[in-house]
Order: structure tokens, then C-alpha cells, then sequence
């Protein structure tokens, strides 16, 4: 969602007065709320604390003609330097419960991370393959959330699309209704999420009873696969993969040909362990990361003729 227009001063004042104060602030940077660390300001951010006021805050927005963007744990996205110009839902809602039955429902705000440790603590099996993996359960669905597993053997990719029972979606035309997996349409980093602008407000999941020895074991070999495969985010900040996956081919696997992990813009650099994650080494901004992405993506179509396309999303004013 990049921007090119000002939202009048008038319209945001009236959006601010029908918002909670104690959950508004006014020109917030983003940058903290995003994986990156890379983001201007935003008009008015709002914290979303439930699936209500989420709903509530996004039909004001649209009344009010606000531009608005939800964001949740701020991972597979670039904000602009020049921040966001409306408002910015911080999506908070993170309610969730475990029925006997192994029905999962919650809230789309809700951390995966927390899900699975709960989910396993509990003895449910479904979300263990995607520990580790920054993201909301409204993100999950989003992308289709997935890990190559199970531990040890790695054989398949798990999908989130795996476990989804339903979900709950304010519509693009202001209706709250529940839809399932037709509706959704799963693919590979793929939902029809991409293509509306439909936003899950909580969601039902469909677990099954697992050993406890198991899943920690799981927890242990995915974390440990991972940590040895990709730049830690409390180290290095990172969107995650920069570039779609090219089939047979691997887009990651195209850069590094090109001789290009370590090679840096400003404070961005192409990670030295996975050379489809970019890292922010301090001070980075996105145009250090759009002058990156263009000298990969250049690099790559002059030695072998594909043409990489970003997976993540541009958001705001560049």
C-alpha cells in the first residue's frame, strides 16, 4: 500500500475524536513496531486491543475516507521513511481459548508463538511447525503460514490451511460474517487476503491430540534448524524472505550466484546466512532496502534472465 495522496487535516480530527485516546497517538514512528526496525511516522496509530474495536476502528476509517493499514507484528514488510499518512491500526486482539474438543478460536491479533506454546503445553498438535516464525494469527492467514516439516525428516511444507476450520472477516463492504476455506482460496504465500481488502478479525483452528514428547521435540529441532539458517531478529532486523519463491530455481539461491551475501546499501545489507533475507545493521531505511532490492533484482536478470519479485509489502510514503 504505498501512498501518494495527503489525507485532509479534517478528516483525520474527526477519526481521532471517535477513537479511544488511551489507545491513539499522533505521528508515531513505526519503525518499533515492524521486524525491520524501518518506518516513518504515522498520521494517527491506533491499538486495536479486541476484535471489536478493530472492526469498529476500521469502518470509522472507512466512513471517514481515512487511508488506514492494520498492522500486526510488523514482519514481511518495508514502511517508508516518510511514514504513513492516516491511520495505523495496531492489531492487539489476542484472546484465545482451546475448547475440549481441540478447537482453537482466537482473535486475529493473537501470536502465533503464544498459540503454539499454549497449543503444545495443552497436548494439542497442529501449530508446532511454526515456531519461531514472527507473525499474527490475522498474518498467518494472510500468507498461508507455513515451515518445511515435520522434524526430523523435513519431507513436506505445512500450511496453516492445514489446520483452519474458519474465520471471521469484516467484508469490503462493512459486513461481519464468517467464511471458510473456499472463501479463503490458500495457495503458496498466497489468500485471497492479498487481493481485498476483507481483514480477519478472529479465527477457529482445528487441532489434534499429540505426545507431549513429541511436539517438544518439534519445538526444539525447528527452532534449532532455524536459528542456524537465518539472521536472529534480535540481532539482525529483518522482513523475513525479500523475494517470491521462483519454483525449481530459488530465488535466494539466484542471489547468492551473484556473489551478493554481505553486500550493502547504507545500513542495509543482504544477510551472509540466507541471501533472500535483507538485515538492518543499524540505522538502515527503506532506501537503503529499495536501493538493495533493485541491484539484486538487476544482478539476477542480467546473469540468468528471471526477474525476482518482491514478496514483501510496501507501506506508506517513500
Amino acid at each position: 500500500m504505498t501512498q501518494h495522496a495527503t489525507t485532509p487535516t479534517s478528516a483525520l480530527e474527526a477519526l481521532a475524536h471517535r477513537l479511544d485516546p488511551a489507545h491513539l497517538s499522533r505521528m508515531e514512528p513505526l519503525a518499533p513496531y515492524t521486524t525491520f526496525r524501518i518506518g516513518g511516522p504515522a498520521d494517527l496509530l491506533y491499538n486495536a486491543t479486541s476484535a471489536d474495536a478493530l472492526a469498529t476502528a476500521i469502518q470509522h476509517a472507512r466512513e471517514l475516507e481515512v487511508p488506514w493499514f492494520v498492522l500486526g507484528l510488523g514482519a514481511n514488510i518495508l514502511v517508508g521513511d516518510r511514514g504513513f499518512r492516516g491511520v495505523v491500526i495496531r492489531n492487539m486482539a489476542r484472546a484465545h481459548a482451546i475448547t475440549p474438543g481441540g478447537l482453537l478460536h482466537a482473535e486475529s491479533g493473537a501470536i502465533m508463538r503464544d498459540l503454539v506454546l499454549d497449543s503444545v503445553a495443552q497436548g494439542w498438535s497442529g501449530l508446532e511447525h511454526y515456531i519461531g516464525i514472527p507473525s499474527t494469527v490475522g498474518g498467518a492467514l494472510w500468507q498461508n503460514l507455513h515451515f518445511l516439516s515435520p522434524a526430523p525428516a523435513r519431507e513436506r511444507t505445512m500450511f496453516i490451511a492445514e489446520v483452519f476450520e474458519s474465520c471471521e472477516i469484516l467484508d469490503e463492504s462493512g459486513v461481519r460474517r464468517v467464511v471458510g476455506p473456499d472463501y479463503v482460496q490458500f495457495g503458496y504465500d498466497e489468500s485471497v487476503f492479498h487481493h481485498t481488502r476483507d481483514v480477519v478479525l478472529q479465527a477457529t483452528l482445528r487441532l489434534e491430540r499429540g505426545d507431549a514428547g513429541d511436539l517438544h521435540r518439534i519445538l526444539q529441532e525447528n527452532l534449532s534448524w532455524r536459528g542456524a539458517r537465518h539472521p536472529w531478529l534480535e540481532v539482525h532486523p529483518s522482513a523475513g524472505s525479500i523475494f517470491k519463491k521462483i519454483a525449481d530455481v530459488g530465488a535466494g539461491r539466484l542471489v547468492d550466484q551473484c556473489g551478493l551475501k554481505g553486500f550493502r546499501v547504507g545500513g542495509a545489507a543482504i544477510s551472509h546466512m540466507h541471501a533472500n533475507i535483507m538485515v538492518n545493521l543499524g540505522g538502515a531505511t527503506a532506501a537503503d532496502v529499495r536501493a538493495l532490492i533493485a541491484h539484486a533484482q538487476a544482478a539476477v536478470h542480467e546473469r540468468f534472465g528471471h526477474a525476482l519479485e518482491p514478496e514483501i509489502a510496501f507501506v506508506g510514503e517513500f
